[in-house]
């Protein structure tokens, strides 16, 4: 995952996973073995998806993902 930190102009997005087109997003994506789980067996309370089609499921809140991502980058990543 160091890399991901490294790499975040490749995430188009960072949501949470609880609305139906999330749901569907993620489903598909297991289907396709395009998911990494980042969540080390707790509950998915953020979803990262990635240019390069992939999906990553993490156990953080979106918000605490977008501030980590802007003190490593310095830069602002827009909160929606």
């Amino acid at each position: 995952l160091g890399d991901v930190y490294k790499r975040q102009d490749k995430i188009v997005a960072v949501i949470q996973p609880d609305s139906a087109p999330a749901k569907r997003m993620i489903q598909k994506a297991k289907e396709e073995e395009c998911v990494v789980d980042a969540t080390q067996g707790r509950r998915t309370r953020a979803v990262i998806i990635t240019n390069a089609g992939y999906i990553v499921l993490s156990a953080l809140q979106p918000d605490t993902l977008t501030g980590r991502f802007n003190e490593i980058s310095g830069n602002k990543l827009s909160e929606e």
